[in-house]
C-alpha cells in the first residue's frame, strides 16, 4: 500500500466520527452512519491505491446497507440484534474477499478461517505493515520513510499552534469584550477542557486510536489478504472414512422411524381443530406439545444429514444415488413433520394469541422449511458445498423477514384480529412491546370497526406502554430512530383522549381505567398460557 499517510488519516477520522457519534448516545441512526461512513472510509483508501473490488464482493453491499438501516428503523429487539449481527459479519465477509470475491463458494472451514485471519490482522497488521516498510527503505539505501517526514510535519504544525496560540487568545478576548453572544459560545466552548473532564478525555482518546488501528488492520486485510487464491473449503476437512453399509443403515433406520411416525399419527396429524380429541389429548396439550419438539426432529436432521455426505465413502454410482434416495427420503419426511408442527403453531396462535416467540418461531419454521428444499435440490445436482452459501441466505432471508413485517406491529394486529372475533385482547402484553407497536395501537384506537370494548383495550395498553418504557438516553439526532419519530407522530392526535384515562398505582399493581369504567391491569400478561 503506497499511499501510507491517507491510511492513518482515515483510519483516525473514523475513530474520531465513532467516538462522536456513539459517545454517551443511545443506538439509532448513529450506527447507519457509520457503517456507510466506514465503508466510504476503505473503498475510498483501496481506491487510491488502485485497489478495486471485484463485482461479486459489491453484492454484499446490498444486505450491509439493508440492515444497517434496519437499526433505526425497527426497535424491536431480535431485528435489531440480528440487523447488528449481520452488519458486522457482512462487512467482515467483504473484507476477507475484496479482491478475490470467492465468498459464494466458501465453506465452513472457509469462513472460520478468514475471519481469524481477519481478527489477526486487526490485532497485528498495521504494526507489521510499518516494520515492513521501514525495513524495505533500509535494505534499498533510499530516503527515510514516509513517516519521518511526517513527524516533521506534526512538529512544524505543534511549533504553529504554539505560537498562534497567545495571538488567538488576545484576539478572541477582545471579541468577548465586543459581542456578548460571541462572549457565551467562547465561554461555552471552553468549558470543553475543564480538567474535571481530563479522565474522560484521556479514555476517549484512548478508544478513538484503538478504533483507528483496528479498522487500519481491516483495510490492510482487504488489500492484502483478500484475494482468495485457494479456498480451503476445496478439500474437506476430514477425510471420509464411514463405510457406505454403515451409513445406509443409519440413514435407513432414521426413515423407517420418521415414516412410522408419521403412518400412526396421520389420521389427526393434519385434522386440526376438529381431531383435537384423539387419544384424549386437550386442546392446550395439542397445541402447544408438539411443534417445538418437531422442529428440532427437523434441525438435527438437517444436520445428521450433512454430516454423513461430508464422511461416508460412496464409491460405485449405486452407492451415491442409494445415499441420495435415503437423504431425500429423510428430508420429505422431515418436511411433512415439519408442516405438522406448523399446522400446530397456528392452532396455538389462534388459541392464546401471538407473542413475538411465537412469531419468530412462526417465520423460522418457513425459512427452515426453505433450506430443506434447497438441501433436495442441491443433493439432486451434485452440489453439496454450496449448502454454507445456502445457509447464509436463509439467515438473512430470515432476519430481512422479521424487519419487513414489523414483528411488534404485526402481534398487535393478529391479536386484534382475534378480538375482533370475540378474543379478549391481552393489555398488559401489548403493553410491553417496542415503539414500533404504537402505529397500530393507535390505529386500533381510532378504528370504527372495532368494538367499544376492544378500542378501550388499545388505548389502555397505549397509557401502559406510556407508564412503562424505558426512556431513551437522550434526543439527539445521533439517537434518531424513525421508529420512535413515527410513534411520536401517531400519538399526537390522540394525546387528549387518552389524557380520559385514569393511572392507578401502588406498590404491587399499576392498573387503568377507562373512560367507561372499565379497569385494565398493566402487568401480568396471560398471553402465554
Amino acid at each position: 500500500m503506497k499511499r501510507t499517510n491517507i491510511l492513518w488519516i482515515t483510519a483516525l477520522v473514523l475513530g474520531w466520527c465513532f467516538d462522536f457519534l456513539f459517545w454517551k448516545q443511545a443506538p439509532g441512526i448513529n450506527f447507519a452512519i457509520y457503517v456507510v461512513l466506514c465503508l466510504a472510509g476503505g473503498f475510498l483508501v483501496l481506491r487510491l491505491n488502485g485497489l478495486k473490488p471485484v463485482w461479486r464482493a459489491l453484492l454484499l453491499l446490498i444486505p450491509i446497507l439493508f440492515f444497517a438501516a434496519v437499526t433505526f428503523i425497527r426497535m424491536e429487539p431480535l431485528s435489531q440484534f440480528l440487523s447488528l449481527l449481520l452488519t458486522l459479519g457482512l462487512m467482515s465477509l467483504l473484507a476477507v474477499s475484496f479482491l478475490g470475491g470467492r465468498w459464494p463458494w466458501y465453506g465452513l472451514v472457509d469462513y472460520v478461517s478468514r475471519f481469524a485471519g481477519l481478527i489477526g490482522s486487526m490485532l497485528a497488521r498495521p504494526l507489521m505493515f510499518q516494520a515492513g516498510r521501514r525495513k524495505a527503505a533500509l535494505e534499498v539505501g533510499g530516503p527515510a520513510p514516509a513517516s519521518r517526514s511526517g513527524w516533521k510535519r506534526f512538529w512544524a504544525i505543534l511549533r504553529g499552534v504554539l505560537i498562534a496560540l497567545p495571538i488567538v487568545i488576545l484576539f478572541a478576548t477582545l471579541l468577548s469584550s465586543a459581542d456578548l453572544v460571541f462572549a457565551q459560545r467562547l465561554n461555552d466552548f471552553t468549558k470543553l477542557f475543564r480538567l474535571e473532564k481530563l479522565p474522560e478525555y484521556i479514555i476517549r482518546t484512548v478508544l478513538i486510536l484503538i478504533g483507528a488501528y483496528a479498522l487500519a488492520g481491516v483495510i490492510l486485510h482487504a488489500a492484502q489478504k483478500s484475494t482468495d487464491e485457494k479456498r480451503i473449503g476445496e478439500k474437506p476437512l476430514v477425510s471420509q472414512f464411514l463405510g457406505f453399509t454403515e451409513a445406509a443403515v443409519v440413514l435407513g433406520a432414521v426413515v423407517l422411524l420418521f415414516a412410522i411416525f408419521v403412518g400412526i399419527q396421520f389420521r389427526y396429524f393434519f385434522g386440526g381443530q376438529t381431531n383435537i380429541g384423539v387419544q384424549g389429548y386437550t386442546y392446550s396439550e395439542y397445541a402447544r406439545r408438539g411443534f417445538g419438539e418437531l422442529v428440532a426432529v427437523a434441525f438435527f436432521s438437517l444436520l445428521l444429514f450433512l454430516g454423513l455426505s461430508a464422511i461416508v465413502r460412496r464409491i460405485s454410482q449405486m452407492q451415491r444415488w442409494a445415499f441420495s434416495g435415503l437423504g431425500i427420503g429423510m428430508v420429505v419426511l422431515v418436511g411433512v413433520m415439519l408442516v405438522s408442527a406448523f399446522q400446530r403453531l397456528l392452532l396455538y396462535e389462534a388459541a392464546y394469541g401471538f407473542s413475538r416467540l411465537r412469531l419468530y418461531t412462526h417465520t423460522f419454521m418457513i425459512w427452515l422449511g426453505v433450506l430443506l428444499a434447497v438441501v433436495l435440490v442441491l443433493e439432486f445436482l451434485r452440489r453439496e458445498r454450496l449448502f454454507p452459501l445456502a445457509a447464509l441466505l436463509a439467515v438473512i432471508g430470515f432476519a430481512a423477514t422479521l424487519a419487513l413485517i414489523n414483528v411488534d406491529g404485526s402481534i398487535v394486529w393478529q391479536n386484534v384480529a382475534r378480538a375482533r372475533d370475540g378474543q379478549i385482547l391481552d393489555v398488559p402484553y401489548l403493553a410491553t412491546l417496542s415503539t414500533d407497536a404504537i402505529p397500530a395501537l393507535v390505529q386500533a384506537f381510532q378504528s370504527s370497526d372495532l368494538s367499544s370494548g376492544t378500542r378501550e383495550a388499545a388505548g389502555a395498553a397505549l397509557v401502559c406502554r406510556e407508564y412503562g418504557a424505558t426512556k431513551r438516553v437522550s434526543s439527539d439526532w445521533r439517537s434518531f430512530t424513525l421508529t420512535d419519530f413515527l410513534g411520536e407522530s401517531a400519538l399526537r392526535p390522540v394525546q387528549a383522549s387518552l389524557k380520559q384515562y385514569k393511572l392507578l398505582e401502588d406498590n404491587r399493581l399499576t392498573s387503568v381505567i377507562s373512560p367507561s369504567g372499565t379497569n385494565f391491569d398493566c402487568f401480568g400478561s396471560s398471553l402465554g398460557d
